[in-house]
C-alpha cells in the first residue's frame, strides 16, 4: 500500500504543475582522491560552544584520511584564519610534513584570503565541502561524533573538565583498530602500537600523580 500511495502522489499531474521543489537540484559528486601514505590528505573542522574548561571552549580537529589518526587541540575560542594556519603548522606540519590537500567546510577561517594564501604558498590543494553536504568531509564529521560521545561519557557529571580528558581521547582514538586498514592509526603511522594505558591501578606514593591518573 505504501508503494502504491507514493507512486500515485508522484504521478499527480496537478502537483507536478503547481508545486515547486524546495531544494536545489543535486550536482555531480566527485570522489576525493585516495591517499597513498599517512598525513598526505587531511580533514579539519572545529567543535565549538563547549562548556568552559580551563578557559577552553573549542576543539580544533585534524584527521588523517589515510590512517584515521587525529590531533585534538583545545582552544579558548574560534581562532582567526591566521591563528588556524599557525596551529596546523605547529601541531601537524612540523611533525608529519606538508600534505597534498586539506578538506574542510565553508567556515569563515577556511574561506578567508589568509587561509587560501597560506596553503597556496605551501602548494597544498584546498577542497571545500559543498553547501548542505557535510558528507564531503565525512571522516572528520564521524571523528567529531566519536570524540563527542567519548567526552559525554566521561564528563557528563562534571562538564567543565572535558579539556583534561582530551589527551586521553586522542590516545584512545589513535589506538582503535580501523576496519578500512586492519591497523590502528598508531600502527599505520609509527609502525607499532604503543602500550594502551599501562597502569596497574596500584596507588602511587605521590598523591598528585595518583590523583592525575584517577
Amino acid at each position: 500500500m505504501t508503494v502504491d500511495v507514493r507512486r500515485y502522489v508522484q504521478g499527480c499531474e496537478g502537483c507536478a504543475m503547481s508545486k515547486d521543489p524546495r531544494h536545489l537540484p543535486a550536482g555531480k559528486l566527485l570522489p576525493l582522491p585516495v591517499p597513498s601514505r599517512p598525513w598526505s590528505h587531511l580533514g579539519v573542522d572545529f567543535v565549538t560552544d563547549l562548556p568552559i574548561s580551563r578557559e577552553y571552549t573549542c576543539i580544533f580537529i585534524v584527521v588523517d584520511r589515510f590512517s584515521k589518526s587525529c590531533r585534538l587541540l583545545p582552544l579558548k575560542g574560534p581562532p582567526t584564519a591566521l591563528e588556524t594556519a599557525e596551529l596546523i603548522f605547529n601541531h601537524v606540519f612540523r611533525y608529519f610534513g606538508i600534505p597534498e590537500d586539506i578538506v574542510s567546510d565553508r567556515g569563515p577561517q577556511f574561506v578567508s584570503r589568509v587561509w587560501r594564501a597560506f596553503l597556496t604558498r605551501l602548494g597544498v590543494a584546498i577542497r571545500l565541502s559543498s553547501g548542505y553536504h557535510p558528507q564531503t568531509n565525512g571522516q572528520t564529521e564521524r571523528k567529531i561524533q566519536e570524540i563527542s560521545r567519548y567526552l559525554r561519557t566521561f564528563c557528563h557529571s562534571h562538564q567543565n573538565s572535558w579539556s583534561q580528558y582530551l589527551g586521553w581521547a586522542e590516545y584512545a582514538q589513535n589506538s582503535l583498530r580501523q576496519p578500512s586498514t586492519g591497523l590502528t592509526p598508531f600502527q599505520c603511522v609509527l609502525g607499532y602500537q604503543p602500550p594502551l594505558f599501562p597502569w596497574s591501578a596500584e596507588p602511587s606514593d605521590v598523591l598528585a600523580v595518583d590523583h592525575w591518573f584517577r
